[in-house]
């Protein structure tokens, strides 16, 4: 590998909760190198498609070049990005709303990806894993099946058009160079509802509960109330399903992160809407034309 022979600078990078990545400084220029853990796979990460799909955002214009990848050893290699990673309070700023959108818009615009992602299928296969393997499951969740259950009638009744998506825009994989904003890791890359997108990138942050409709106006340029409830929800079913990860990575990660607790603040942010007098609402206003 051209730029790993050439390198004159290796520095760890902090941050991932699933793999090492590294810097790695060369003549040629700069670039990060992705070692993933062999376990991931039963977290529903497939690393060619990341590979094919880091390589379609690469061609929307929103994510990095792809240098290298060397299927079957887990390394993925993509260009450094100059510019300053985004932190929680970055994404709460109203001013970087409009730009986050317009990034999103740019990604869903691109090539589709070689995948689609769908969170209940994740968060049922999360689930058989957990019971199958006896992982930690936190109080009630098993309680609030029915709802998804109900959730997901709701949301089949009118389903957006998939686009390509990154489905895991937490903070730290949005990298801001001055000018624009590049969207990072495409492990969970797949074809989903933009919905999805806004929904989760609202709870990755945990955004004011005032910011979502400001987030689904800039990018739909429409604040309606059936938008705006649909990334709510959307929101809620990735804190459900993303937990269930956190259970799992509590279990056999060999990294050093408290995922329990980690999961256990999606969870209870989860929890509040679950028991929230307005859910049935929302359902009502996801099911719409």
């Amino acid at each position: 590998m051209t730029c790993l022979r050439a390198a004159t600078a290796v520095t760890p990078l902090d941050g991932g909760i699933t793999n090492r990545n590294y810097r790695i400084s060369t003549a040629y220029g700069d670039f990060v190198v992705r070692l993933s853990d062999p376990e991931s796979s039963v977290l529903a990460i497939d690393r060619g498609d990341e590979y094919l799909n880091s390589v379609a955002a690469a061609k929307s214009g929103a994510g990095a070049p792809v240098e290298q990848y060397i299927a079957g050893a887990g390394v993925l290699v993509v260009h450094w990005i100059w510019g300053r990673t985004f932190s929680e309070v970055d994404v709460r700023r109203p001013e970087n709303l409009p730009r986050i959108a317009e990034a999103c818009r740019m990604l869903h615009a691109g090539p589709d990806f070689s995948c689609d992602f769908n969170m209940f299928d994740i968060q049922a296969r999360y689930l058989a894993l957990v019971r199958e393997q006896g992982y930690r499951l936190p109080e009630r969740y098993e309680e609030f099946l029915p709802v998804v259950s109900r959730l997901k009638a709701a949301m089949a009744e009118s389903p957006e058009p998939t686009v390509p998506c990154n489905n895991d825009l937490l903070a730290a994989n949005i990298i801001d160079d001055g000018d624009r904003l590049w969207l990072i890791d495409y492990e969970y890359a797949g074809n989903n509802e933009a919905s999805f997108e806004l929904g989760n990138i609202w709870s990755e942050s945990t955004l004011d509960d005032d910011l979502l409709a400001p987030l689904v106006h800039a990018y739909w340029q429409d604040e309606s109330p059936v938008l705006v409830a649909r990334a709510r929800m959307w929101a809620l079913l990735s804190q459900y399903g993303w937990t269930l990860w956190a259970s799992i990575q509590d279990s056999i990660s060999p990294l050093d992160f408290d995922y329990w607790s980690w999961g256990m603040e999606k969870y209870e942010r989860a929890v509040r809407t679950f028991d929230d007098p307005r859910l049935g609402d929302w359902l009502d206003e996801v099911a719409r034309p």
